[in-house]
């Protein structure tokens, strides 16, 4: 969105949009990195995270001469924030400025419209098996949030808990919703898999939804996409196009 992917010398093997990404030099995972290539690729700024990225292995980089930035988003408006600095970085500053308001405008009408609407107990399954979800210390608790629903696992004490079946049956969500890296028919079969519990409200009134992981586990100007689809996903009746 910023224009500056021909000036991406190497990503990750996590990394899968926009397409282009495919023909770039993969330096490893955000976990294991191989500094040696990324040296090699003489960047001029390395883009590193606090979640991701070892301390150890971001001070061998400094060390080779190489400005590392720390990225931390921990929410949607923080993530907008992100990409204004980055931005100003790599001398992009309008066009960043440019983005990050009309992302703001975006993020500030799902607000307003989902603000005044009843607020429904969502859980948010992000891996299948053993069945995980988020608490509030996740950016997905703030799209939760900002989309108009209640995290119903906001308490749990561990960032990402596993959850037992009869825990989801006794907290009895009102909107389920499947994010996972799981891709293709398995995908397609957690959600079927959830209509064998009718006593959950959700299932019953059939608001059981798959929703791109892509577009929310990645602090990234997608993030607003994802909390537009997750919006109309919990709030099904506003008609998002000409409000």
């Amino acid at each position: 969105r910023l224009g500056l992917g021909d000036r991406v010398v190497g990503v990750t093997t996590h990394c899968n949009f926009p397409p282009e990404v495919t023909v770039k030099p993969k330096v490893g995972s955000y976990i294991n990195l191989n500094v040696e290539q990324i040296v090699s690729l003489a960047p001029d700024l390395v883009i590193a995270t606090v979640g991701g990225n070892e301390r150890a292995v971001v001070e061998i980089i400094e060390r080779a001469g190489i400005t590392v930035y720390v990225v931390n988003p921990g929410s949607v408006r923080e993530t907008i924030q992100t990409i204004a600095i980055l931005g100003e970085l790599c001398g992009v500053e309008q066009e960043a400025k440019a983005l990050a308001a009309e992302l703001t405008r975006r993020v500030d009408k799902v607000v307003q419209m989902a603000g005044s609407r009843e607020k429904p107990l969502v859980f948010l399954q992000i891996n299948l098996s053993p069945i995980m979800t988020v608490n509030r210390r996740t950016i997905h608790h703030d799209l939760i949030q900002l989309a108009g629903g209640r995290n119903m696992a906001a308490q749990e004490s561990i960032t990402y808990p596993r959850i037992s079946m009869e825990e989801i049956i006794r907290r009895q969500p009102d909107v389920i919703l499947i994010s996972s890296m799981e891709r293709g028919g398995r995908f397609e079969k957690a959600r079927e898999d959830w209509f064998n519990w009718t006593s959950i409200p959700a299932v019953r009134t059939g608001r059981v939804h798959l929703i791109d992981s892509d577009l929310i586990d990645r602090p990234s100007p997608r993030v607003v996409e994802g909390l537009e689809r997750m919006a109309e996903l919990i709030h099904p009746g506003i008609d998002w196009g000409t409000q």
